[in-house]
């Protein structure tokens, strides 16, 4: 959709896939301690890549900003042509989402780069990329467990007296 027609292509992506994707982040995901990973929400946070809360909260509040510049300033102070009717406005809303999303993308890549280095900044780019296909895949199920009551993933295959079962795997050779 994105080089069909890229103002819908905004529109779906932050209209629904992101505000779905963000909401759980918000509302669902526990603030607690995490006993699975063996870490508190504040730690979580803290050594956060990409996007953490506090961050996510700036970012969705510009999306929900956008639709509201545009109504009360149609042409942006100049800066585009003004809608003269609602397609045009939810085209100009896409086409805006769509260049704060990418801007999203842009701004955080580079500033990885300073704060970490070129590697973590492309990595984090090409996992937030690649993101909506994993999601799909690993939440398709979702909506079933939901509907038999499970709020939480328990995450029971994760479960160890140990942090990083990987790392069990690892030293013992299995």
């Amino acid at each position: 959709m994105l080089f069909i027609e890229p103002a819908l292509a905004g529109l779906l992506a932050w209209g629904i896939s992101m505000t779905t994707r963000q909401s759980g982040h918000f509302f669902f995901e526990p603030k607690g301690y995490d006993h699975v990973n063996h870490a508190t929400h504040e730690h979580k946070e803290e050594i956060k890549i990409g996007y953490n809360l506090q961050r996510k909260i700036v970012l969705m509040s510009l999306w929900a900003l956008i639709p509201l510049a545009l109504w009360l300033a149609p042409s942006l102070g100049g800066l585009i042509m003004p809608a003269t009717d609602l397609n045009g406005y939810l085209h100009d809303v896409g086409i805006a989402w769509l260049a704060l999303g990418l801007g999203g993308i842009l701004f955080r890549t580079v500033h990885l780069f300073f704060i970490y280095n070129v590697q973590t900044g492309l990595t984090w780019a090409v996992k937030i990329m690649t993101d909506p296909f994993h999601d799909a895949r690993i939440y398709a199920s979702a909506p079933l467990y939901l509907m038999r009551g499970q709020l939480i993933d328990p995450m029971d295959h994760a479960r160890s007296e140990d942090p990083c079962p990987a790392l069990v795997r690892v030293r013992t050779g299995e």
